[in-house]
């Protein structure tokens, strides 16, 4: 187990890169299986969860090699075997792997897949959307198995608007001739630069990012070079950090058209902010907190990420007045309250899904457990805005979605240090 050392109560300042988008780059490695010709990717952000993907994709026989700080080639045939159950059960995105194989080989067999635990994430629009494209599904002992029956033209109407299904479908459909509509369709811009890939390999998708996608794939798709987007989930990240913390940071290498759902809210709560879309860049400082906003609720793209919602709560805290946050998406999202609470923070759970938070108030360190990603990262935040020392357990948690993130604040003024 590793743990965070943090003194807070200190403001930073600097500069601070954004890394790759985790959430683009995992379902595009699983799209490098679907041909045995080199794929260069860039931008790759070098996390437990990526590292995770990847020997899952060198267990079917890639040949993986880091050419350079985040850069890759994936080459090699992707071998008909079913992925290792223990590989699969480390993260959430590793179910991206039984589309592509599906759509590969024609069958598959995957344990359930992992991730962190903040709420009930099943496969049903996944499996009702393979069988609508002849692909059955059948639950095992030990997880469940996909086979080809047909192929065929299909128009699939998503029950959800499921990123990961959304994903799914496309990985699948890129690997055949026959034409694939996708209707409410996930249009986040991580699933847009999935399709991008996809285009680069010899895939014909139009709506790219839209709702209603349309895919002809090929038989035989090719290699291709591609970056990868810039994290917009880290980048509001750290503007909620600056913003929390009084402080000023220049935060660069950000997707600024992908930010203003971020910006929109950060506004409203008073954070001044500036970006510059020709650089890449957003400044946070002299940022006046208030409660703007009477609620904060998450949404489908191009609403509030429920990623964000943690570390916002977080910013709440120090703000002048009470917001309720709501986030309908996954009911263990607000369980990691009480650990604000303990240090000081005025919080009012109202259910599963809500909480109304009142402000500002003063945090206090404290000694922590990271749950999962996005609540570590929110915990790291109110360390460094809290008086005193705090002790973060568990921090592998927070590796698995934020790049060197120890050395990466202790470069803007963090006192941070990680023990084992």
């Amino acid at each position: 187990m590793s743990s965070f050392i943090i003194s807070g109560g200190r403001q930073l300042s600097g500069e601070i890169d954004v890394a790759g988008n985790k959430n683009a780059a995992l379902p595009i490695i699983a799209a490098t299986l679907l041909t045995d010709e080199n794929c260069q990717l860039e931008n790759v952000p070098d996390i437990s969860d990526v590292r995770a993907m990847l020997d899952i994709a060198a267990a079917l026989g890639k040949k993986i090699k880091w050419t350079a700080a985040n850069a890759l080639s994936i080459s090699g045939a992707t071998e008909d075997r079913d992925p290792p159950p223990f590989l699969m059960q480390k993260l959430r995105a590793s179910v991206l792997y039984m589309g592509a194989l599906a759509g590969r080989h024609g069958t598959v067999a995957i344990a359930p897949p992992g991730g962190c635990v903040i709420g009930r994430r099943n496969l049903d629009a996944h499996f009702e959307a393979f069988r609508e494209m002849g692909i059955a599904i059948e639950e095992t002992e030990h997880g469940y198995r996909a086979a080809r029956r047909q192929r065929k033209d299909t128009l699939i109407f998503l029950s959800e608007a499921s990123v990961t299904a959304t994903e799914n479908i496309l990985l699948a459909a890129a690997a055949e001739n026959n034409t694939v509509i996708i209707e409410n369709a996930a249009c986040e811009p991580h699933v847009a630069d999935l399709c991008r890939f996809l285009i680069k390999m010899g895939a014909d998708i139009r709506g790219v990012g839209s709702n209603r996608i349309e895919i002809r794939g090929r038989k035989k798709l090719s290699g291709a070079e591609h970056r990868i987007i810039a994290d917009s989930i880290e980048s509001g990240t750290f503007a909620i950090l600056a913003a929390a913390t009084r402080s000023s940071l220049t935060i660069r290498n950000v997707p600024v058209d992908d930010m203003r759902p971020i910006t929109h809210v950060l506004k409203k709560m008073g954070v001044h902010l500036e970006t510059d879309g020709a650089r890449q860049q957003m400044h946070i400082g002299n940022s006046t907190l208030k409660a703007g906003t009477e609620q904060v609720k998450v949404g489908l793209w191009p609403g509030f990420p429920t990623d964000l919602m943690s570390p916002l709560i977080v910013l709440a805290t120090q703000t002048d007045g009470a917001i309720l946050f709501h986030d309908w998406m996954f009911e263990s999202r607000m369980f990691f309250v009480d650990k604000l609470i303990a240090m000081g923070a005025r919080i009012t759970l109202c259910d599963p899904h809500r909480a109304l938070v009142s402000g500002p108030a003063g945090l206090r360190g404290q000694v922590l457990s990271s749950p999962d990603i996005r609540a570590g990262i929110a915990l790291v935040i109110a360390a460094l805005t809290a008086r005193g020392e705090s002790r973060i357990d568990h921090a592998e948690l927070i590796d698995r979605g934020y790049e060197n993130i120890v050395q990466r604040l202790r470069a803007v003024g963090a006192h941070i240090r990680r023990v084992e």
